[in-house]
């Protein structure tokens, strides 16, 4: 495995791939390490997470360095994910047992019923490389938290952070085999996930991704939690505080220089007030800097990889092929480093890229609607389903809207984000499954019925 600067196509550091047999001996350690993690007390688990979060501040400086050097992000914002890591740990730390506790239903007066949430094995987490240790630490708080164990398989680009999270963990104090990273070829996760030791699987991801891994964990008869991509509409209706709306959604499709799933990619505005936010939008869009993430003055990085600016920029100007306009930027930077600018194309074709496909990276396409109900259709008329937000001053109007809007998370005048105490997931083809909340920590449990009856028998 090698990993690049983005910012500089420099090679950081290249990682020995894992052998067939060092393969086995994680999923032998996996293995065993459950049998004895599973019957530690949960609030020994608890405390263990809890440590994730000493350790992610006690480095917090070292680990957004390496985050920014991988990947690219603007330096502040890996400080912020590792304070949200260690938000997460720590929710879970706090409530894992009161989520995990048993529920008692009454079935009849002589006898004790009740479901019991047991954990199911190892875990396999497949994770992307846009938000290289929120995405591992969301699935891991709660999933260790509740008896299980975790293979990360992550990102490439991002090994230097897959080790470095392992690290943290043994850090925490966490037994052997409880958490461990493979570094191995994407075909070979699949003989993983077959394997008869791995009990579920976890993937974050590319639609296309997650449906082959999906097709391998349903062949194997095994549970799995997919969280795809998106294309989340940002829907501005008439009566919308305009100036509120314009600034969250720069910071919505900019954030994470643009790579983000739950980043809005279509601003559909209706007409009243589209050349009022189209202009204050444009502006704002140009007046960010795009530059060294390590630069405090950068508002946008380069992108991970060449291979996604060059995806991003063929999807761009297919856009334009079929009818679209450039309103600003539109081609990547002639400068050394994964660089696009922020860009806004508007009379987008409906059957362009910029229309149905995700565009990762900071590409925002505009959208003019006569009315909100064309706003609502044109926001669903998508494959995907993650997440959306509508803009307005009648709350009434708002939480109406947000229940006819397909997708796992509507937000109403925010921006669409995920959050420890809410569950977080998608429907249609981006995925399926909830991580965080309640939901997120029983994901990967077995909901147990237990039946108690007295000796002698029920009456």
């Amino acid at each position: 495995m090698r990993t690049v600067n983005p910012t500089t196509n420099e090679e950081l550091r290249t990682y020995d791939l894992d052998s067939a047999a060092a393969v086995e001996g994680t999923l032998d350690r996996a293995a065993d390490g459950f049998v004895a993690w599973r019957e530690t007390p949960i609030t020994d688990r608890q405390e263990r997470v809890a440590a994730i979060a000493d350790v992610l501040r006690e480095n917090l400086e070292e680990y957004a360095a390496l985050m920014t050097r991988e990947m690219g992000k603007p330096l502040d914002q890996s400080r912020g994910e590792l304070e949200k890591c260690a938000w997460v740990c720590e929710f879970y730390a706090e409530h894992a047992a009161e989520f995990l506790q048993d529920d008692h239903v009454g079935v009849h007066p002589e006898a004790t019923t009740k479901v019991a949430y047991e954990p199911l094995g190892p875990l396999v987490a497949v994770m992307p490389w846009n938000y290289p240790f929120w995405q591992v630490l969301r699935v891991a708080a709660p999933t260790l938290a509740a008896g299980n164990v975790m293979l990360l398989k992550h990102a490439p680009n991002v090994t230097g952070c897959a080790k470095t999270i392992e690290a943290v963990l043994d850090d925490a104090g966490f037994p052997d085999g409880v958490f461990q990273t493979l570094v191995v070829e994407p075909e070979t996760i699949h003989d993983v996930i077959a394997d008869d030791r791995v009990a579920a699987v976890t993937l974050t991801g590319s639609t296309r991704a997650g449906s082959a891994v999906a097709e391998t964990a349903g062949k194997h008869l095994k549970p799995s939690v997919l969280e795809l991509g998106g294309s989340d509409p940002f829907v501005v209706l008439d009566d919308a505080p305009i100036d509120r709306a314009v600034d969250v959604g720069v910071d919505a499709r900019t954030k994470n220089n643009g790579q983000a799933c739950i980043a809005a990619k279509r601003f559909i505005v209706v007409d009243d007030v589209y050349d009022e936010f189209r202009d204050a939008f444009v502006d704002a869009m140009a007046d960010l800097t795009v530059g060294d993430p390590t630069d405090p003055a950068t508002d946008v990085g380069p992108m991970a990889r060449d291979d996604l600016l060059d995806e991003l920029d063929q999807q761009v100007k297919e856009t334009v092929d079929a009818g679209a306009d450039v309103v600003l930027g539109g081609e990547p930077l002639d400068r050394d480093g994964n660089f696009y600018p922020p860009t806004v194309l508007e009379n987008v074709p409906g059957d362009a890229p910029a229309a149905c496909d995700e565009l990762f990276g900071p590409v925002a396409s505009l959208f003019r609607v006569p009315d909100e109900a064309a706003a609502v259709a044109l926001a669903n008329d998508t494959e995907y389903g993650l997440g959306a937000s509508v803009w307005t001053s009648d709350d009434a109007r708002a939480e109406r809207v947000a229940g006819e809007l397909e997708a796992g998370a509507v937000f109403a005048n925010d921006l669409v984000q995920s959050h420890p105490r809410l569950p977080f997931g998608g429907v249609k083809r981006s995925g399926y499954g909830r991580e965080l909340g309640e939901q997120g920590i029983k994901a990967f449990t077995n909901e147990k019925t237990v039946w108690l009856s007295p000796p002698d028998g029920l009456d």
